[in-house]
């Protein structure tokens, strides 16, 4: 499982013309399912998003998580982060089909939730406008 966090100032995402999902200040989450991934890595993967210190304490340190500083996920599901770009039209065999992705996208959606964290989600295999006001610019990208 991959995932590209970046910390925002706001973020939504929208498929044709309507808002799915807006947030104010958190991550902007866009997770990649591999094809052999499992369960016990999409409750990894919550648990380091959600433990993820890249905010700024009183000291200017990034030392802080999301929790520290009440902000929210907003996860869009991006199979493309499994691009197999060895050729210029990139190959995408090692992204999990939907019948795998889909319950393994929304199980780090859950287990964000359970750790008391607003989510909000875009639409999985829609096209969909991301927006996002990059804070710092701070963006890790995130293997499990």
């Amino acid at each position: 499982m991959r995932a590209v966090i970046t910390r925002v100032s706001s973020a939504s995402v929208s498929a044709g013309g309507e808002v799915l999902g807006r947030i104010g200040r958190g991550f902007l989450v866009l997770l990649g399912v591999h094809a052999e991934d499992t369960e016990a890595q999409a409750r990894k993967m919550a648990e380091k998003i959600c433990h993820l210190r890249v905010f700024e304490d009183g000291n200017g340190k990034m030392n802080l998580a999301l929790g520290d500083v009440g902000g929210a996920i907003l996860i869009v599901s991006q199979f493309t982060l499994y691009a197999d770009t060895r050729s210029r039209r990139p190959g995408f065999t090692e992204a999990a089909r939907p019948e795998t992705a889909i319950p393994l996208y929304e199980a780090v959606i859950h287990a964000c939730r359970e750790r008391g964290f607003p989510v909000e989600t875009g639409r999985f295999g829609a096209d969909m406008a991301v927006e996002s006001c990059n804070d710092g610019p701070v963006t890790i990208i995130m293997e499990v």
